[in-house]
């Protein structure tokens, strides 16, 4: 078995920066479009399999976060809704619902960029990743370029605030 396809491998740090900055892609792509910019990808054997980016505003669907994209487009391209040999990669801390897909894939690492102090359960609200409770636990890789991927959600929630940013939809 290749370092790449056994559980809890370290990755290089070659490869965490592949995998952050193709997040951080996806992220500006979600800016551009009027989305909040958080972008994931989820990697096997130093591949990127899955890719997304927040969709929900355009498509009305709060269901459309970018982990569950990324997480969605790698168990069609590898087959597999168990995504047990591979990583998840986003640019912001996950919140509740794409941290119980992320233990439902069975994905065993996580790497994000920024905490999300309002909605995240990895570190900042809850600890589900590691929580022994559940029959799956997810080693944590967290800070990983948080400058940017922080600096891509400043700069979006300041050009909303000034009236140049995407306006939301109201119910």
């Amino acid at each position: 078995m290749s370092p790449m396809t056994s559980v809890n491998a370290e990755l290089s740090d070659e490869l965490i920066e592949v995998g952050m900055n193709a997040a951080l892609k996806e992220a500006r792509i979600a800016g551009s479009v009027g989305e909040v910019p958080i972008g994931a990808v989820v990697m096997h054997d130093g591949k990127i399999v899955g890719r997304g980016y927040n969709l929900r505003e355009h498509a009305q669907d709060a269901t459309l976060h970018a982990e569950i994209m990324a997480i969605s487009e790698a168990n069609h391209t590898l087959d597999t809704w168990r995504l047990e040999n591979c990583q998840l990669f986003v640019t912001i801390e996950p919140c509740p619902m794409c941290s119980g897909a992320i233990i439902n894939a069975r994905i065993p690492e996580v790497y994000f960029g920024a905490r999300d102090p309002k909605a995240g359960t990895v570190r900042s609200l809850y600890q589900l990743l590691e929580d022994p409770r559940f029959n799956h636990r997810v080693t944590v890789h967290e800070g990983i370029m948080a400058d940017q991927a922080s600096a891509l959600m400043r700069d979006f929630f300041r050009a909303i605030r000034q009236g140049r940013g995407a306006k939301k939809p109201r119910a």
